[in-house]
């Protein structure tokens, strides 16, 4: 009895020694509020796209080196793609931030719709919080490092282009993340969930058709409209939906169709993705696609050449790891609203269609299974290396991603307190990490059986260089 009563106390005494030593980390955090809000309020404004993240990628690479970090810039042939380090030996755990916004959709920080005047992007998803968290997450994991002598190095990951660039796949080919144990990575939204996750592989391409332009009302006859190429491998593709798995989702954009109804347009453009939660399928989908754009080619008397825009796997999800993170998220807690957030929240509601509360913002879900019918990037790492990811209430509960009120909400403090709770979950999970070295075999051994024993990565990309233009206007002519 005596023995059991003193492991027992010994186990406290150490219980409250490892929460003592993490507090140091989360006061790290609380200290760099007004900065880290500052700086993503400045991320914010920039809403850089896709490979463009030239300012946003800077301001995270400053911050991370002003903390000591060793950086290095431009990896993977990516001039936005960075990598942050500090420590040596293992584990090595590494932190995933994005940075990148959305086109064709912008919105001031306020609750009711009010685009911003020549803006032409906006961070409707929200990572602009998403790389400030994590950044703020791996310095106060520095700091415990640091302060305590334990053994380990923490990685930073500047990830350019999640928004249809595969910016982490490059990363992941390039051999990245070869030496990392664990990943960790979150997502702004409008609940706090650490679901076991799965997602949907996705492949995207841009189909360029050329024809010959001609007066459409004087020499018609000796015109071949590209358009019409687009628009008969759409019709082509909307009859292939019949005949697609159930769990499929294709969709398009014409990001071309030329300038006035009387020239026959000689250039037209479609962007279209493909998704399933098995990549065999989305490759076998995509090579379908194809050839409906060569029959609408040859159909219409103009040519057709298509260019792979990203690639990415599904997220293969680690059981073991997320208990991990949602205790350590349950600890935090949820998003406690100030009087003008609330205010802010209640007039953005009517907007949002929605039946869910305010009160869901402070609450932490239920742990359970899902499937997300997006994608992202994370996927590839996710078969790389044990991988683990969440979502804070950053937005008004019932926002939807990609919209104009989740714009709204990330320059605000109600996503500025989302993206404190996101980097304190984030510090918490690295440094149980790193004091439980059992876990990471846990979570190892899990990671292998998922994948399977004779499990080889395959990218959807092939060997195609980065996409750095592909946010870029390229019809014949454009800026």
């Amino acid at each position: 009895m005596k023995k059991l009563i003193g492991a027992a106390m010994m186990a406290l005494v150490a219980g409250a020694v490892q929460a003592q030593d993490t507090q140091v980390a989360l006061d790290r955090i609380d200290r760099d509020a007004a900065k880290n809000a500052e700086l993503a309020k400045s991320i914010w404004t920039f809403a850089e796209v896709g490979y463009l993240e030239t300012k946003s990628s800077a301001l995270l690479q400053k911050q991370l080196k002003d903390a000591g970090f060793k950086i290095e810039a431009g990896v993977a042939g990516i001039p936005t793609a960075f990598t942050a380090t500090w420590g040596s030996g293992g584990p090595v755990i590494g932190v995933l931030g994005e940075f990148d916004a959305l086109p064709g959709i912008n919105q001031a920080d306020v609750p009711t719709r009010q685009p911003v005047p020549g803006k032409s992007a906006g961070h409707a998803c929200g990572h602009h919080l998403f790389g400030v968290a994590s950044a703020s997450a791996a310095i106060a994991v520095k700091d415990w490092l640091q302060k305590t002598g334990a053994k380990g190095t923490i990685r930073f990951y500047g990830t350019p282009a999640e928004e249809g660039g595969a910016g982490k796949v490059y990363l992941v080919r390039d051999g990245l993340f070869k030496d990392v144990d664990i990943a960790l990575h979150w997502h702004p939204g409008s609940e706090n969930s650490a679901d076991i996750e799965t997602t949907n592989a996705n492949k995207s391409g841009k189909f360029r058709f050329k024809g010959v332009s001609a007066h459409a009302a004087g020499a018609p006859e000796r015109g071949r409209s590209a358009l019409d190429g687009v628009e008969a491998m759409n019709m082509m593709a909307n009859m292939m939906r019949e005949h697609l798995p159930q769990e499929s989702r294709m969709h398009y954009v014409i990001t071309s169709g030329g300038s006035t109804p009387n020239v026959v347009p000689d250039y037209a453009e479609v962007f279209y993705y493909m998704r399933n939660p098995d990549p065999e399928i989305v490759r076998d989908s995509f090579d379908r696609l194809v050839k409906a754009s060569e029959g609408a080619a040859l159909g219409t008397g103009t040519t057709v050449e298509h260019e792979v825009i990203h690639g990415i796997n599904s997220l293969l999800p680690n059981r073991y790891l997320q208990n991990i993170v949602h205790a350590n998220m349950t600890k935090v807690g949820g998003v406690k609203y100030s009087a003008a957030d609330t205010a802010f929240a209640q007039k953005l509601l009517p907007s949002l269609d929605t039946k869910r509360t305010l009160a869901e913002a402070t609450q932490i879900d239920p742990l359970s299974e899902s499937h997300g019918a997006g994608s992202t990037d994370v996927g590839d790492v996710s078969y790389t290396v044990p991988t683990a990811g969440f979502s804070t209430a950053t937005w008004v509960p019932g926002t939807a991603a990609h919209s104009w009120q989740a714009v709204a909400a990330g320059g605000t403090p109600i996503g500025f307190q989302g993206m404190q709770n996101a980097a304190k979950i984030l510090a918490l999970t690295a440094i149980e990490l790193y004091q439980n070295p059992d876990h990471i075999v846990a979570a190892k051994a899990e990671f292998d059986q998922r994948r399977g024993p004779n499990f080889v990565y395959k990218s959807l990309l092939g060997d195609r260089k980065p996409p750095l233009d592909y946010r870029v206007n390229k019809t014949p002519g454009g800026e």
